[in-house]
């Protein structure tokens, strides 16, 4: 298998394992893999009245860092501005925002999950 396959195969392994550990903590998945003009966000979900955007990355190893530091500042303000996207395409939607980081790092047959809420902020008006 191709470097680029292990890596689409591991990133769709983690979403899966990082859905369940989520709803197993209660939050309800809205919508997966939303894309828009600026990119593509893994889950949009609800806990509670909070509508939760969660980016998840998934690692095999740490040779290129923990999974969570590949959420730089570039990333968080693509994942604001598809936020800000998406709340204008549903307006009726107007709950409190928050945005989550699931990092995952497969360790044999355990994956090591870590969820970072409230991973960052966006300034919304």
């Amino acid at each position: 298998m191709s470097s680029k396959h292990l890596n689409q195969a591991t990133g769709k392994l983690g979403e899966h394992l990082g859905e369940n550990y989520l709803r197993e903590r209660g939050y309800q998945i809205i919508e997966r893999n939303v894309r828009s003009p600026f990119g593509e966000i893994d889950l949009v979900a609800r806990e509670g009245n909070t509508l939760v955007f969660i980016e998840i990355k998934t690692r095999r190893d740490s040779t290129f860092g923990f999974p969570e530091e590949a959420v730089d500042s570039r990333k968080k303000d693509k994942i604001i501005r598809l936020a800000s996207w998406y709340l204008a395409q549903h307006p009726k939607v107007n709950p409190a925002v928050r945005f989550d980081v699931l990092a995952i790092q497969m360790k044999g047959s355990r994956p090591l999950i870590n969820l970072i809420q409230n991973a960052f902020e966006a300034p919304f008006d």
